[in-house]
C-alpha cells in the first residue's frame, strides 16, 4: 500500500509540473509569432496604417479595391492564423480587390513590427481598433464590412463580430473553442489563459456566416467546423478536401456567398 501511495503521490505531482508547464508557457504554443526577417516586402499599393492600442502601437496594411469606385465600397477585414503575418498575405487578395472590395490586413500586438504582447484581449483590442479606424474613413461603406478570420484568426473575427455590427463572417479553418485543444493535451480546460469561445460567439450571431474547413485538417479537426455550423444552423458549411495550411482560397464560393448577400457591386 505504501508502494501504491508513493507511486499515486509522484503522479500527482508529475501531473500537477505538467499542468504548471502549461498554463506558464501556452501562450508561446497559442501565439507563436514568425520573424519579420525574410517575410515579403509591402507592396506599393498597400498602405501601412498605425493604431493606438492599450498594448501599443499595433500596424495594419491597408489594400484599396482594384480599379475606379464609384461611390464607398465593401471591407474585408482579415484576421490570420497564429503563425502568419500580415506580410504573407497581400498576393492572396488580388481577386477580391478586383471584384471591388477594399483589404485590411489587421497585425496582432507582438507580432511582426507591432507592440505589445499577444493575448485574447490585445488581439482583439487590435481588431477593433482596426474596425473603428476603417468606419472613419469615407471611401468605406459601413454597412458592408466582412469579418474573415482564418486559424486563431477566426477567434479574432468572432469577437470582432461579437463587439461591432459587421455585414458578414467568413470563418476558414477555425476551432469551436480554445478550451477543447486543452483536453488535446490531457489538461483541464480551466488552465486556458485566453478563452475564444467561437460557438457562444457564432450562436449570437446575427449576420450570415461562412464557414470553409479542410476534410483533413489535422490541427483544427473537421469536428470543430460542424459544431460551429450546429451552433448557428442558418450558416453555410463548405468543406474543402485540403488539411490546415494548404487550403487554397475557395473564392469562387466567397464571392457567390458576398453576392448573395448583397455585399458586393455599387449600391
Amino acid at each position: 500500500m505504501r508502494i501504491v501511495k508513493r507511486a499515486a503521490v509522484v503522479l500527482a505531482g508529475l501531473l500537477a509540473l505538467y499542468w504548471g508547464l502549461i498554463f506558464v508557457g501556452q501562450r508561446a504554443i497559442v501565439f507563436p509569432a514568425p520573424p519579420v526577417a525574410g517575410a515579403p516586402p509591402r507592396p506599393p499599393d498597400a498602405e501601412s496604417i498605425w493604431l493606438e492600442t492599450p498594448t501599443g502601437p499595433v500596424e495594419t496594411w491597408y489594400l484599396p479595391p482594384l480599379g475606379a469606385a464609384a461611390g464607398p465600397v465593401p471591407l474585408l477585414v482579415f484576421t490570420h492564423g497564429n503563425a502568419e503575418l500580415i506580410d504573407h498575405w497581400p498576393a492572396e487578395f488580388q481577386l477580391p480587390r478586383q471584384w471591388g472590395l477594399a483589404v485590411l490586413l489587421v497585425e496582432y500586438p507582438g507580432y511582426g513590427r507591432s507592440a505589445g504582447q499577444p493575448t485574447k484581449a490585445s488581439v482583439t483590442a487590435a481588431v477593433l481598433a482596426a474596425y473603428d479606424w476603417a468606419l472613419r474613413q469615407p471611401q468605406i461603406d459601413a454597412h458592408r464590412v466582412i469579418a474573415y478570420g482564418r486559424s486563431l484568426g477566426g477567434g479574432a473575427a468572432t469577437e470582432l463580430a461579437d463587439a461591432r455590427p459587421v455585414a458578414a463572417v467568413i470563418l476558414e479553418s477555425t476551432f469551436s473553442r480554445s478550451q477543447d485543444f486543452a483536453r488535446r493535451f490531457g489538461a483541464p480546460g480551466l488552465l486556458v489563459r485566453d478563452r475564444f469561445d467561437n460557438l457562444a460567439g457564432v450562436h449570437r450571431l446575427k449576420a450570415p456566416l461562412l464557414i470553409l474547413h479542410g476534410t483533413h485538417d489535422r490541427i483544427v479537426p473537421v469536428a470543430h467546423a460542424k459544431a460551429l455550423h450546429t451552433a448557428q444552423p442558418v450558416s453555410e458549411l463548405v468543406l474543402m478536401p485540403c488539411g490546415h495550411n494548404d487550403c487554397p482560397r475557395p473564392w469562387s464560393t466567397i464571392e457567390r456567398f458576398l453576392r448573395q448577400h448583397g455585399l458586393l457591386g455599387h449600391r
